[in-house]
């Protein structure tokens, strides 16, 4: 992704915000984990969206004042004795060769404060006067959970009850859930790196004793060309697979039974998200065979209507009703509304720089959104759990599936394990 990208995003944002406003959002920071460990650090997506930048602790603001843009970073200060044991933290040209934000316009951490108090208190030279400040005030009901923003606004409106706040996070997700070219080219390189993987534990089905082996020839791949799972592999076998998000992947691998794989990578930022499920003897039974050809048809049919103007709902509704009758013809249920017994989600979701993209299901499904269809039947009793999900394009009047050449049809399937 070039700088141009991210310039292009912080204009969008000032084209939001009010006039004589002052927009920030921070990067985040690293999580500690245990003694002197912290976890790997993870960018706050929205952060990364307006900067290209993946380092802990780093500030953008936008001013928007006399409607005239504005722009400065933060970031920390080069410790020369911590990037001995760390590695170095981003200078200032670094950073803005990555952002595009000009030089002159990066700061230290250290300069922070004041600068903002410069624009909240009217000073003998103030040249701005600021009557909103814009925060991604995201809250998750979760035990600990904190943000800088969380407390920035705290601070905020005890000094400067004047000020008013708004949350701009609602906005920045609408923006988000429209990918620009870029983004697609990425998610596309994604799910590219993600076949090679899925094909790998394929032509290696007979080595396959237990799901870790099928995770460790998933991970090979992903590792050899440089990314990183975009979420916990599931490598569910049997009656694992009847479980939504078993991410153990540790139980032997019995002998007949399908393997579901519901895996994903980054490439930039951007994830893919595909599950194919195969037989790992090599062929179907045809119990295994009638249920797949169920779920592959809603698979086809629900990409089929996703385009501009249908709703979630309506989406959902029609994939609901198609594999309530697939289920009757299976002998599985007896009236629709039993069909929740075998299928308990929903149709799919956002598709971008989470798996699970943040996006308002009100809003249906627009030109340029990338959404997942995963139908699925899972059947305990039997042991048979299958699922069959893409990346879908969405376009003014169709849908591109954006993983069309990850095989799915049996025949594909069963001679692609053959050789």
């Amino acid at each position: 992704m070039n700088k141009e990208f991210f310039t292009k995003n912080r204009k969008k944002v000032f084209n939001i915000i009010a006039n004589n406003s002052l927009a920030l959002f921070h990067s985040g920071y690293e999580i500690f984990k245990t003694a002197d460990a912290v976890y790997p650090f993870v960018v706050n997506h929205n952060f990364y969206y307006l900067t290209g930048i993946r380092q802990a602790n780093v500030i953008v603001v936008i001013v928007k004042s006399n409607q005239q843009y504005n722009e400065w970073l933060f970031i920390d200060e080069n410790d020369p004795i911590l990037a001995k044991w760390v590695g170095h933290k981003l200078s200032k040209e670094e950073a803005s060769e990555i952002s595009g934000i000009p030089v002159q316009k990066i700061r230290y951490q250290a300069d922070f404060e004041n600068f903002i108090l410069n624009f909240l208190q009217l000073l003998r030279y103030s040249e701005h006067v600021i009557e909103k400040l814009y925060l991604d005030l995201e809250y998750r009901n979760l035990p600990l959970y904190n943000t800088f923003a969380l407390d920035y606004v705290k601070k905020i409106k005890e000094n400067y009850p004047a000020l008013e706040i708004k949350n701009i996070y609602p906005d920045l997700i609408k923006l988000r859930m429209i990918k620009e070219p870029e983004e697609v080219e990425l998610i596309k390189q994604s799910i590219a790196t993600t076949k090679d993987a899925i094909y790998n534990v394929m032509r290696n089905r007979k080595n396959l004793q237990t799901e870790c082996d099928a995770e460790g020839y998933f991970n090979f791949t992903i590792t050899k060309q440089g990314k990183k799972n975009s979420f916990g592999n599931i490598m569910a076998s049997g009656k694992n697979a009847t479980v939504l998000h078993y991410e153990e992947n540790n139980s032997n691998i019995q002998e007949n039974s399908l393997l579901l794989m519901d895996v994903g990578c980054y490439t930039n930022g951007y994830s893919s998200d595909i599950t194919r499920t195969f037989p790992v003897s090599g062929k179907f039974t045809p119990r295994q065979k009638e249920v797949y050809q169920v779920v592959l048809d809603v698979n086809k049919k629900a990409i089929a209507f996703a385009k501009t103007g249908v709703t979630w709902q309506e989406i959902n509704e029609y994939a609901k009703e198609l594999l309530a009758e697939g289920c009757i013809k299976l002998g599985l249920i007896k009236d629709k509304s039993e069909v929740s017994r075998y299928y308990y989600h929903s149709i799919g979701h956002s598709l971008g720089l989470d798996v699970h993209d943040p996006s308002i299901m009100s809003v249906g499904l627009k030109e340029g959104m990338v959404i997942t269809i995963e139908p699925g039947l899972y059947i305990a009793e039997e042991g048979i759990g299958i699922r069959i999900e893409d990346n879908i394009l969405i376009l003014e009047k169709e849908s591109q599936n954006l993983s069309e050449d990850i095989i799915k049809e049996v025949d594909d399937i069963e001679k692609f394990l053959a050789e």
